[in-house]
């Protein structure tokens, strides 16, 4: 899992790509695979593939999937219960299935067997039916963009031995799944980028007080980032933002 771009954006974005027809469940958990390899689900003590798991949801009438992108005191995305919470903080990120008469968190870990195998472990868990409290696409884009020029206002005053400018991951360049509005994709793609940047600025040595600076700068951007990204990939479900046929 790159932590630029993590996994459960990829599960909520082609999930709802498939949910809402734009793409097929084969295609959807083969683009997962391409980004973190073998996909798994834990449930109940027992393992299943993750494109078996979907599908019985789907049968039971799974509608859409959330992301949540919380962090330590911004649970973002979650409304509950608290091992759900506690699991999601931990991992950074989590999807939510929404189901008629209930919501199961989907959080992610590393899953390695041996020397070659490397995958994503999916712990299927509770989760609460309210649904959180996120901002919408266009909220969340101009606090991106109002967070964007403070954070390079404050960081035009920091330099730092490695001034060099990385190439990002190719994992920090895609987009958004088919059946998205434009500005979502807009947004998501920016968000990527960004998340990419931030970890680089973090990753250059600095003096004391420019590390403080910094860090004031880095936070408040990180946190837009979050709220923008969730937002974006939780758009389809929003018809105002539904792209027009």
């Amino acid at each position: 899992m790159h932590p630029d771009s993590p996994i459960s954006t990829t599960l909520v974005a082609w999930g709802n790509a498939w949910l809402t027809g734009h793409a097929g469940l084969d295609d959807a958990v083969d683009r997962l695979e391409r980004a973190g390899g073998p996909q798994v689900v834990s449930s109940g003590g027992t393992e299943v593939t993750l494109r078996s798991y979907l599908a019985d949801l789907r049968v039971e009438g799974m509608s859409a999937l959330r992301l949540s992108l919380p962090a330590s005191g911004d649970p973002l995305g979650l409304t509950g219960p608290p091992p759900f919470t506690m699991a999601a903080v931990e991992a950074g990120e989590a999807a939510t299935a929404v189901l008629p008469q209930r919501c199961v968190g989907l959080v992610p870990s590393p899953d390695r067997r041996g020397s070659s195998y490397a995958g994503v472990r999916w712990t299927a868990m509770e989760a609460s039916v309210t649904p959180p409290d996120v901002p919408a696409l266009p909220e969340a884009e101009h606090a991106l963009t109002t967070a964007m020029r403070s954070a390079t206002e404050a960081l035009l005053t920091v330099e730092g031995p490695d001034q060099s400018h990385p190439s990002l991951p190719r994992s920090a360049t895609e987009g958004l799944a088919p059946g998205y509005p434009a500005r979502a994709h807009r947004v998501a793609a920016l968000t990527a980028r960004l998340a990419a940047a931030v970890r680089f600025a973090r990753e250059r040595g600095l003096s004391s007080t420019q590390i403080h600076t910094r860090a004031e700068a880095l936070r408040d951007l990180d946190r837009a980032i979050r709220r923008a990204r969730v937002a974006a990939h939780n758009s389809v479900l929003d018809p105002r933002h539904s792209p027009r046929p």
